[in-house]
Order: C-alpha cells, then sequence, then structure tokens
C-alpha cells in the first residue's frame, strides 16, 4: 500500500514539477495585496497605460506565484510582443492552476491553433466541447482543427454533430462537400450540396452553386441542367450570369460569355462593387485560359457609363490598362481620380509609378512636392523624391530630400526602420557621387538605427568588397544578409564577390552557382561576376561564355568588352565600378 501512495505522489509530484508547486496559500495580506494590484493593472490597462499594468501584473505574481487570472492577463502582452511560445506557457499555468475556467482553455486552444499546433488545439477544443454542450459552434473550431491535422474523417462526424445541433447551414455543407473531395468520395460530396438545393428549392444560389461544382469536375451536362432550373425561378439573378459566362468559356464560346457578364453588370440588382467583382473574376478566367483580355476594355466602359463618378472603378481600369501596357489610358484613369479627390493615396502611387516606369522623372517630382503638401506625415513621397533626382543625376537634391524627410521624424522606437532607410538611400547616393567616405559614414548612421536594415547591409558590404576595403567586415554584413533573406540572389552574389576579392576562388564558386540558380530576371551583373570567378577558378572557356552572356543580358562596359575580346580577366576601373552600381537601391530595385 505504502508503495502505491508513493507512486501516485510521484506522478502528482511530477504533474506540479511543471510550474513547480500546488496552489499557492496566500496570507489575508497578501491576498489583499494582490487583489489590489490585480485591480489596478485592469484599470491601466483600460486607459490604455499597457507598460504600467504589465508591472501591476508582474506584481501579482512576485506575490502569488499561482495567480491564474495575473497570468493569463500577463500573456496577453508576450502575444503583442509576437512572442506566442511565452505567452502558451503563461496560459498554460493559468489552466493549470483554473482547471474550470474555460475562457483560459478557449484562449489556449486559439493560441495552439494559430501557432499550427493542431494536435494540441484538438485536445483542447475535445475538453471545451464536452464542457460546454450549450455551444456547438465550439465543434467548428475542433473540426478544423482536425482538418489541419489530416484527421479528415473526424472533422466530418464533428461537422455532422454540428448539424444536427444548429441545422443545415450553407458553411457546414460547403465545409463537408470540400472534406469529401479531399477523400475523393465525389458521390458524398454532391449528395451534401444536393441536399442543400433541396431544403431550400426557392434559393436559386444553390443551384447555381451546384451547377458551378459539376462544371469544375466538366460536366457541362449536369452542369447546365442546374443553371437553368435555376433561372426558371429567378430569371434576374446575378448570378446565373456569371456561371453561364464560365458554362460557355468552358464549351468554347467567348462572345456568349461576354454577353452573359454585360449581362451581369447592367444587373440593378448589383453594387458597383459586386459588378467589380465579376468582371475582376472574368479577367482572371480569360488570362487562365490565355485568351485575349482587350474585349473587357468594353466591359470596363459600360460599368463606367453606369458609375462615371466611381474612384476605384477608375482605378481599377487603369490597372487592367496598364497590365496592357496601355500606359497613357492608364494615366489617364489615374489623373481623373486625382483631380476629383486630391486625398486619393492609391491613384497618386499609381500615377507616380507610371512616370517611373516611362522614366518621366521631371512629372515624378512635381507629383512627390505635391504629396508632400497633401499628405506631410507620408514618407514615402520624399522616398520617390530622393530616387527621382538621382535617376536625374541630381545627387544632391536627392540627398537634400532625403535629409528634410528624417528632420521630419522624431527618433522614436517605430521610426528607426524609416529613419534608417533614409540613411541607407544616403549612403548609396554618396558612393553614386564618388565620395565613399560618407557614403559609408551614412551606412553606418543607418545601421545604427536598424541593424537589420537588410539592403544597407548588402550595399555596405558589396561597395567595401568593390574598394578592396574591410572585407573581413564586408564579409560579416553580407552573411547577416543571407541569414535574413537566404533566397535572394543579389545577397548571394555580395557574398560570393566577398569570397573573390578575398582570393577564395572555391567559395566565391559555390556562392555565385546558388546565386544564379535563385536569379529569375537574368542579372547581366551575376553572369559577368560568374564569368571572373571561372576564369580565376581555371575554367578559362566557360568564363568567355559567362562574359559573352552579361554581354547580351545588357551590360555595356569596356573592361567587359576586353575581357572577351582579350579572352582574360581584367578588374574594372574605379569610376566603373562606382557608374555601373545602382545606387538609389539594391540591385533587386527593393527600395522601388
Amino acid at each position: 500500500m505504502k508503495k502505491k501512495l508513493y507512486i501516485l505522489f510521484l506522478i502528482f509530484g511530477m504533474t506540479l514539477g511543471a510550474y513547480g508547486q500546488e496552489k499557492q496559500i496566500l496570507t489575508p495580506e497578501q491576498q489583499r495585496k494582490v487583489n489590489y494590484f490585480f485591480l489596478e493593472g485592469l484599470n491601466l490597462k483600460n486607459t490604455g497605460k499597457f507598460d504600467a499594468s504589465y508591472e501591476m501584473f508582474k506584481r501579482c505574481i512576485e506575490i502569488d506565484s499561482t495567480s491564474s487570472a495575473a497570468l493569463y492577463e500577463l500573456s496577453s502582452y508576450y502575444l503583442d510582443l509576437d512572442k506566442p511560445e511565452e505567452a502558451i506557457a503563461l496560459i498554460k499555468k493559468s489552466v493549470f492552476y483554473a482547471p474550470d475556467n474555460q475562457d483560459y482553455h478557449n484562449a489556449l486552444a486559439s493560441l495552439f491553433f494559430n501557432m499550427g499546433m493542431y494536435g494540441e488545439a484538438a485536445e483542447e477544443y475535445e475538453y471545451l466541447v464536452k464542457k460546454s454542450p450549450d455551444k456547438p459552434e465550439l465543434n467548428y473550431y475542433l473540426a478544423e482543427s482536425y482538418t489541419r491535422m489530416g484527421e479528415i474523417g473526424k472533422a466530418i462526424e464533428t461537422y455532422d454533430a454540428l448539424e444536427n445541433a444548429m441545422g443545415m447551414y450553407e458553411a457546414l455543407s460547403m465545409a463537408k462537400y470540400q472534406l469529401y473531395m479531399m477523400l475523393e468520395k465525389s458521390n458524398k460530396a454532391f449528395e451534401e450540396m444536393e441536399k442543400l438545393s433541396e431544403k431550400f428549392p426557392t434559393e436559386t444560389r444553390y443551384m447555381i452553386m451546384l451547377g458551378d461544382l459539376y462544371l469544375q469536375q466538366d460536366d457541362t451536362v449536369k452542369a447546365l441542367q442546374y443553371y437553368v432550373k435555376a433561372h426558371e425561378i429567378d430569371a434576374e439573378s446575378p448570378y446565373y450570369h456569371v456561371s453561364m459566362a464560365n458554362y460557355y468559356e468552358k464549351t468554347g464560346n467567348p462572345e456568349a460569355a461576354k454577353q452573359q457578364i454585360n449581362g451581369a453588370l447592367l444587373n440593378k440588382k448589383l453594387d458597383v462593387n459586386t459588378k467589380l467583382s465579376i468582371l475582376a473574376r472574368y479577367i482572371v478566367q480569360l488570362q487562365r485560359s490565355q485568351q485575349d483580355t482587350e474585349g473587357a476594355n468594353s466591359l470596363f466602359q459600360t460599368l463606367l457609363e453606369q458609375h462615371p463618378e466611381e474612384s476605384r472603378l477608375k482605378l481599377s481600369y487603369g490597372d487592367f490598362l496598364v497590365l496592357q501596357e496601355k500606359n497613357d489610358e492608364a494615366k489617364f484613369q489615374y489623373q481623373l481620380v486625382t483631380e476629383s479627390e486630391p486625398e486619393n493615396q492609391m491613384a497618386w502611387q499609381q500615377l507616380l509609378g507610371l512616370y517611373f516606369r516611362q522614366n518621366q522623372f521631371d512629372e515624378a517630382i512635381a507629383v512627390c512636392q505635391k504629396c508632400k503638401t497633401i499628405f506631410p506625415d507620408e514618407s514615402m513621397f520624399s522616398l520617390y523624391l530622393g530616387i527621382a533626382y538621382f535617376q536625374k543625376k541630381e545627387y544632391q537634391n536627392a540627398i537634400d530630400a532625403y535629409k528634410s524627410a528624417i528632420s521630419s521624424f522624431s527618433e522614436d522606437e517605430e521610426n528607426k526602420p524609416v529613419i534608417s532607410d533614409f540613411y541607407g538611400q544616403i549612403g548609396d547616393t554618396y558612393f553614386r557621387m564618388n565620395q565613399t567616405d560618407s557614403a559609408f559614414a551614412n551606412y553606418e548612421k543607418a545601421l545604427i538605427f536598424n541593424d537589420k536594415n537588410v539592403v544597407a547591409l548588402n550595399n555596405y558590404a558589396y561597395y567595401l568588397s568593390l574598394l578592396k576595403k574591410d572585407l573581413t567586415k564586408a564579409e560579416r554584413m553580407s552573411a547577416l544578409c543571407i541569414k535574413f533573406e537566404p533566397d535572394n540572389a543579389t545577397y548571394i552574389d555580395t557574398y560570393a564577390w566577398i569570397f573573390f576579392m578575398q582570393g577564395n576562388y572555391f567559395l566565391a564558386k559555390i556562392y555565385i552557382e546558388q546565386a544564379i540558380s535563385k536569379d529569375m530576371e537574368g542579372s547581366a551583373e551575376l553572369l559577368d561576376h560568374y564569368g571572373d570567378i571561372l576564369y580565376m577558378s581555371g575554367e578559362k572557356e566557360k568564363a568567355l561564355e559567362q562574359w559573352q552572356k552579361a554581354k547580351e543580358a545588357g551590360k555595356n562596359s569596356t573592361t567587359l568588352d576586353r575581357k572577351i575580346e582579350e579572352k582574360q580577366y581584367f578588374e574594372e576601373t574605379e569610376e566603373e565600378l562606382i557608374n555601373n552600381t545602382d545606387g538609389t537601391t539594391n540591385e533587386d530595385g527593393e527600395n522601388l
């Protein structure tokens, strides 16, 4: 008997060992203090004084480390700090010391789910479902957890339980349909949707939905049957037009499809946002089937005639025209919005993007200067102003624009990343001006404000390597870039180039080949670097091939021409090194 008691005590002790102690017994004075600090913490939290409230809850824990309420309140602060593991640990303690508190279980289940810990989430929801049969909606979260775990059968059973408690709902039927399709039980899947349409026989949307599902399965005959039924019940259903358009696209009748979409756009039952959504889906469908999207322009015109004052419609049409490379027509749509709604920031941004795309930097400068007065708190336009000046080679004006922007910020924690970006841009610009000491000094400032500014780190490291300065520091900064963005071809190229400058051609070759494998743009600079590294590795014929590819990809350099002509490696001049760098961004154009 003593042995059994010892084992039970040992097991109980192990359970307590997770948190260190049983529920703490307080003196009346201690309890009074805990109550005071807890209530004060709640009051401070409700008035937005979060730092002070955090301290109050901490004081509670210092007196009573088993205070489930204080532990629960503290967990929310760790969530705000993006430290979910610490939050989970605190909520688990709350649950341990107050096992009957369903709010704590619910919070723990939700946090488990959001962190992708679906098995743990399912366990908590199973507990909650048993404890709260009057809350059938908990079955939904349990079913979702089962689905994410891959327990499809359990998920369907849970949805069935929810349906028994709440009745038939579209969301439940759709969820079960999708799960049955995952199990490749198409007959059961369609039964779910047919039950829904039978239960609500006058609701045409369910018939159309069922037709859509059959259309997705390429069963155009059954799809059309359901569309016809729906049309007989409600000839003016806007959803009918959309589905029939998809049907005609599937059966090879694009002109009829366009007529159906036009019918939906003219439907007075639909608001402009729904019509725009219908048109957007139709355009996506055209793109997927690789059909000409030109015909959609007339559909936009139909909408514009109906809603001439609708800014969102003009912006969407402008974006569509840009996709068709009709930039002047797109510009006209954006300008219409900026004239009628000067405070519409999106319109100005789209217009500005077009000016940059067309190298119209004077126009871009005018827009930026105007937007700085309309949106004085928006730093983006100061950034673009500096970039536009840089592109015009008006470097001092660019620096003045960046410095003016910096002076408008306080050095609060939330502003530091933005200030860092501006100092990085100043560094880039000074480098192009061949004022390398000033460039490097501003990179240092950028990293003081944000030591994870990956663009500044990369450009600083790359420019140091070009000038063969402090290569150890350059290697360290470049390694950080790859740590932060391991698939960025530009940053890997910088790392390779630093090894090249150090004479470590073996590592340089490994990393340049990795960079090229991840480069989706066919960068001429990477190809030129690859040629240089191959040459110094003894692979001279392959080096020549890469130099020629770099030339074909658009690199214009007298040194590159000489390498190709004489079939040997030459270093670029310092002037070429500086002029061949893009001083406003990294080589991926990230800041733009």
